[in-house]
């Protein structure tokens, strides 16, 4: 389909920047790329997939990726992109937080006795037993401070200031690279686009230290169609570990894509082909409303990322709310009614208030925060907008008590269409 690796990332609008002789070097031979993921958590969270995508793509073009999990930059922290220092790692939770991203990664790449099967390292392996001394020297002698300076992951923290600590990062992912260069003849380190300066000061060491040619690709920091920022949601970052983010709530993510966001996804997320994706979005154009294009990308990434099983699971579930009824809901166990409601703003009331019977109005303006006033809740009212249990509230004068609890503890207040809210009595 098509003919290079850059080619297929450039269709589906990947690439930021590229060193020249990349593209020329990936055309004529099979070549190892690494990028680096450092250990900020146990998890990886979908900020990471478009690296971990573009490793996959590597290896589906016949070249061999290395996935460098960074025990040793991780003590440092990186500073590109970020506007305060870093907290440091104790070794302990560092290696716990290695070996949690290194069983998400093995998930992803192939492993196998093949040239190109994946590698993974960690840089702590060779700097650990690395004295500094013999680090300024071998490294810190090669690039200039001026050089150093002029890159933004250090301009831009100039005025609120940087630690020797996070401005020796630079030097020490430069010297990644050169280290895997002269060990496993890797020519090619890859990363968001925010990593250029740090990636191209280690091109520079290499040819310094050692008169050889390496190369940089970076890609697109992923952002939202309204110029924000890609892969949070209400609650916070969307993991890759189903115990951090659900399966159901990973699935909902994607499934509530804005439209103009899906048809930039569906080329960057996922592996469907350019013909697969252009009917896709032919189709989506044709009939906005029935959300082609989220049905298929979170079909496609809640299944690379978990399972076939997770995805027909968080489907039946995303059906059930949004088209089942109260039974429906009744039905399920309470760990996956829970599980459904993971992420929806939840509030408690009393017991007793429920017991005693309490109006609508000061259930959804003053025991809970769902709407700010009892004006506008009797307003939404009026205008059949607020549902208990998936049924309307026909007066701003009803009467909530015991009765209408779900498993004897629960109300699901609906806010318009898709707005959700799980009361809960205590």
């Amino acid at each position: 389909m098509f003919s290079s690796f850059v080619e297929e990332l450039r269709w589906r609008g990947v690439i930021h920047d590229m060193m020249p002789g990349t593209e020329e070097l990936l055309a004529k031979e099979m070549v190892t790329g690494y990028i680096g993921f450092d250990p900020t958590a146990d998890s990886l969270h979908v900020g990471s997939l478009t690296q971990i995508i573009t490793l996959i793509r590597l290896q589906k073009a016949g070249h061999k990726p290395i996935a460098l999990i960074g025990g040793a930059t991780g003590m440092v922290g990186d500073p590109s992109g970020k506007s305060a220092e870093r907290n440091l790692l104790d070794e302990e939770t560092l290696n716990n937080y290695i070996e949690g991203i290194k069983r998400q990664l093995q998930k992803f790449l192939v492993v196998d006795n093949s040239p190109n099967s994946v590698e993974f390292v960690n840089n702590n392996d060779w700097m650990k037993g690395y004295s500094f001394l013999n680090f300024i020297r071998d490294a810190g002698k090669h690039i200039t401070v001026n050089y150093m300076m002029a890159k933004d992951s250090v301009k831009n923290r100039l005025d609120s200031g940087m630690s020797f600590t996070e401005f020796s990062y630079q030097l020490l992912q430069a010297f990644d690279f050169y280290h895997l260069y002269s060990n496993k003849n890797c020519k090619i380190q890859m990363g968001g686009s925010d990593q250029w300066g740090n990636i191209t000061s280690g091109t520079e060491l290499i040819r310094r230290k050692c008169s050889g040619e390496a190369y940089a690709l970076t890609t697109q920091l992923i952002k939202k169609s309204d110029g924000t920022k890609f892969g949070k949601s209400e609650s916070g970052n969307i993991w890759l570990d189903p115990t951090k983010t659900s399966p159901y709530k990973f699935f909902q993510f994607w499934r509530n894509t804005a439209d103009e966001d899906a048809k930039n996804y569906i080329k960057i997320f996922t592996f469907l082909s350019k013909e697969e994706i252009d009917l896709l979005i032919a189709e989506h154009d044709k009939d906005p409303g029935k959300n082609v294009l989220q049905k298929a990308l979170a079909k496609e990434i809640t299944t690379m990322v978990h399972s076939k099983e997770d995805y027909e699971s968080a489907l039946e579930t995303s059906k059930i709310l949004f088209d089942g009824t109260i039974v429906d809901l009744a039905k399920l166990d309470e760990e996956t009614f829970l599980d459904i409601f993971n992420g929806v703003p939840q509030y408690s009331v009393s017991k007793q208030e429920i017991e005693n019977g309490v109006g609508i109005l000061d259930l959804l303006a003053e025991k809970t925060k769902i709407f700010p006033s009892k004006g506008e809740a009797r307003k939404m009212i009026q205008g059949g907008g607020v549902s208990i249990n998936k049924e309307k509230v026909s007066s701003h004068e009803a009467l909530i008590n015991a009765s209408a609890l779900i498993k004897n503890k629960y109300l699901l207040v609906q806010k318009g269409k898709r707005n959700y809210y799980l009361c809960s009595v205590n």
